[in-house]
């Protein structure tokens, strides 16, 4: 894929590819948040892949749910869901419709962790299934830099040993080296 303008949106184009190939390129990109009118872009650091009902750490291995059904939609949409009853966690919806697919955002610039995420953002379930957009004041920009791959490292998912050791292991999880 091309590189993209610096503050260009990061599109359901960008985002309706193969979720591991997204997952690597959105590091180094802007996670862009609009509260009480000023707009606030913080650098993607750490991102967590879930691809398809063979993965059995996602929500979509044992099909489509009331609360997993974005995942099955179109690629650019938010799912917001609650964890533990307390966090709310931010992914994105990616790769081709019906095919369940999202990437889980871990870390930024300034914050570190998926419910540290969406507390310090104001995020919540009222964006779940909204479109990846500036007017849902939710979205991505391309920071116009790809982050070399020498500087990325994979490694396994955090928190999902239920999935068993072929899936918890998986080194789904990208991390912008020294960050």
């Amino acid at each position: 894929m091309k590189s993209r303008k610096s503050g260009g949106i990061l599109d359901a184009e960008f985002l309706n590819r193969p979720t591991l190939i997204v997952a690597e390129a959105l590091l180094g990109n802007h996670l862009c948040r609009k509260i009480q009118g000023k707009v606030e872009r913080h650098v993607i650091t750490e991102v967590e892949a879930y691809d398809g009902f063979e993965d059995k750490a996602s929500h979509a291995h044992k099909g489509k749910t009331p609360r997993n059904n974005v995942m099955f939609g179109p690629a650019g949409h938010w799912y917001v869901y609650l964890c533990y009853g307390m966090h709310w966690l931010l992914n994105i919806v990616t790769g081709a419709e019906n095919y369940p697919a999202a990437i889980l955002f871990r870390g930024l610039d300034k914050v570190s962790g998926p419910g540290r995420i969406t507390k310090a953002l104001q995020i919540d379930g009222s964006l779940n299934q909204k479109a990846c957009q500036e007017k849902t004041g939710l979205w991505m920009e391309s920071s116009g830099e790809r982050v070399s791959p020498v500087n990325i490292e994979r490694m396994p998912r955090v928190g999902i040993d239920y999935a068993g050791p072929d899936w918890s292991q998986k080194p789904y999880r990208f991390v912008i080296r020294g960050r």
